[in-house]
Formats: structure tokens, C-alpha cells, sequence
């Protein structure tokens, strides 16, 4: 029996001063007007690490190592599909984040994990609340 591929996803949490940096999404179809930490899609042949770094820099304009990146969090879901989200933490960066996809996010903002905004994607904001990691969430399957 032939078994389809589960899509992958990478989340990547910039923590400074205490809080979090999310973006709102816009413009994708995919939980607009709602905040998110930014991330995307694995790609055929792409590390969760790797991923991480092109997405970063895609979405928000920062630089991270590999060897700065660390998995905290999985996330399995059921939304549209059946979807694996990897959630993994930056130790520092080189740059200030900032919109460098605005046809994808129209708001940039750092908050406090105790006061995250109404308008979150709901696994994202379990995954917040799960703390440091390492840890494992399902969503959406009841």
C-alpha cells in the first residue's frame, strides 16, 4: 500500500528582552489576519534546519546557523491535511527582523508569551504556551 507524504512544516521562535516576535499573516489564503511565528514548507530534500534558515531570511530578513537553531516543539495536526509542524528556537541572529515579504505579512510585532494577541493561529498559540520544549502536541484531531 502506497502511503501519501505528510507536509512539513518549520516554525522558528526569536525570543529577545522576554518576548516573541510574530508576524500577521496576509495575502496567502492560509490563516490571514491572524498572527504566526514566521516559517514555511520543507523542501524536497530540505533539513528542518535548513529550512529554517531560508524562511528566516525570506520572511523576515535575518541570518541564522545551524548550529544556533534548536528543536523545541512538535506540533502533529489536522487542518486542510494531515500536518506535521517543527518548532524550533533561534539563540541569536544576525539582523533586524523586519517585513521582507509584504504581499505575505502586513504586521511585525514582539509580545510577551502573557499577553499574545486575540488574532493567533490556535496551534501556534498551544505551541507557545507548551514552554521551552522539548515537548509534543496533536491538534485537530478530536
Amino acid at each position: 500500500m502506497r502511503h501519501a507524504g505528510i507536509p512539513a512544516g518549520v516554525h522558528v521562535l526569536l525570543e529577545r528582552d522576554g518576548k516573541v516576535l510574530l508576524m500577521r499573516r496576509a495575502g496567502t489564503g492560509f490563516f490571514d489576519g491572524l498572527y504566526s511565528l514566521p516559517g514555511g514548507h520543507v523542501e524536497e530534500g530540505e533539513s528542518l534546519r535548513a529550512t529554517a534558515i531560508r524562511e528566516m531570511a525570506e520572511e523576515v530578513g535575518v541570518v541564522l546557523a545551524e548550529a544556533d537553531l534548536a528543536v523545541v516543539g512538535v506540533v502533529h495536526r489536522r487542518s486542510d491535511t494531515n500536518r506535521i509542524d517543527f518548532f524550533l528556537a533561534a539563540r541569536c541572529w544576525q539582523g533586524e527582523p523586519r517585513i521582507a515579504e509584504p504581499d505575505k505579512c502586513d504586521a511585525l510585532q514582539w509580545f510577551s508569551r502573557s499577553a499574545l494577541p486575540d488574532t493567533i493561529v490556535p496551534y501556534v498559540r498551544d505551541a507557545l504556551a507548551a514552554g521551552p520544549g522539548p515537548w509534543i502536541q496533536e491538534s485537530g484531531w478530536r
